[in-house]
């Protein structure tokens, strides 16, 4: 796989939840610590995933905001 994304992290599916259009996809990145993603379930279908499949949760976005209390 080549990306131009510099933000790939690589885990495991732990939850599937598929809706009429969408699809939320929680994968777990390192113990304890999970990416959630909602994708089209069209995209879900192809991709064949399921849990236990291991996945790349690549983050692409221009600005990251860091927020305090």
């Amino acid at each position: 796989m080549q990306v131009s994304a510099r933000n790939a992290l690589k885990g495991t599916v732990k939850q599937v939840v598929p809706g009429l259009v969408n699809t939320e996809i929680t994968i777990e990145v390192a113990p304890g610590v999970e990416v959630t993603s909602i994708i089209t379930k069209v995209s879900a279908d192809n991709l064949k995933i399921k849990e236990g499949s291991e996945v790349y949760a690549v983050v692409k976005a221009t600005d990251v905001i860091i927020a305090t209390d």
